[in-house]
């Protein structure tokens, strides 16, 4: 039982939900560009992995602040797992993730190797500057052009340009609710100098790009036309709705739009 706990407290060290999220869009990615059973086995392999790496390596740099705060969901920072087995679980999977990615040519894996390269060195301090978005931009934008490359495509602007802006809204969509905690332990990346108001109004206009840059490239008109007053319509609604003191109908509102993204691109296929 005890060692069951451990695990169960190391995994969710881990973030697993938004590691899961990323792995299966790209792998929802890979079967949309034509890979083979075998082929996004391994983009799910070694982008979990990585994934994992990025979450572990995150919970283990903010466990003193975490704990200043109480945060008590935080397994590093309440004590449940020690900091010395999640200094393992990175040192582990990063490699995993590289080496997985090797069978995709070296191309494919240098493309990996920096979007993840770039994902650490925001959990490392990138995330307190005002460059704090670039990670995510650079993160996310280079997941299609791992996908593609290992299947010797060069990925479409587009693509690479609509994953950058959904990655730079989730961003800011990720840090809103800890705005305050982060703040009070001197986190100050890029939303926190902006503040909620502005910084949703940026996460709305990002997903709002993505979706206009996801029907030019793969959808077109007039189906398009649809998704995108679809997204007006929630967005539009969210920041009205928003703007009562205590909601959190703007978040909600930009969440959906950037689902709404992703059922898009998947959805759509890749040309």
């Amino acid at each position: 039982m005890r060692h069951f706990a451990t695990a169960s407290a190391l995994l969710r060290a881990a973030h697993p939900l938004p590691a899961l999220a990323v792995t299966a869009i790209t792998a929802g990615l890979a079967a949309a560009v034509g890979s083979r059973p075998l082929g996004v086995l391994g983009v799910v392999g070694a982008v979990l992995s990585g994934q994992l790496s990025v979450g572990w390596l995150n919970d283990l740099v903010d466990a003193d602040r975490d704990a200043q705060v109480g945060r008590s969901g935080k397994p590093v920072a309440s004590g449940a797992v020690s900091r010395r087995a999640v200094l393992l679980a990175v040192v582990v999977s990063a490699p995993i993730a590289v080496v997985l990615s090797l069978p995709f040519g070296a191309a494919a894996t240098a493309a990996h190797l920096v979007a993840l390269g770039s994902a650490w060195a925001y959990d490392l301090g990138v995330k307190s500057t005002a460059f704090s978005v670039l990670p995510y931009a650079v993160s996310f934008g280079l997941l299609p052009a791992f996908v593609t490359l290992g299947i010797g495509a060069a990925p479409p602007v587009w693509l690479v340009l609509a994953a950058a802006l959904l990655g730079s809204a989730a961003h800011f969509v990720n840090v809103l609710p800890d705005l305050a905690d982060d703040a009070a332990t001197g986190v100050c990346g890029l939303p926190h100098r902006l503040g909620a108001t502005k910084s949703t109004a940026v996460a709305a206009v990002l997903v709002f790009t993505t979706a206009a840059l996801l029907v030019l490239g793969s959808v077109g008109f007039p189906a398009g036309l649809l998704v995108l007053v679809l997204a007006v319509v929630l967005l539009s609604a969210g920041l009205v709705l928003g703007r009562r003191p205590g909601s959190r109908a703007a978040f909600h509102a930009v969440v959906l739009v950037a689902l709404l993204d992703v059922v898009v691109l998947l959805g759509s296929g890749i040309s």
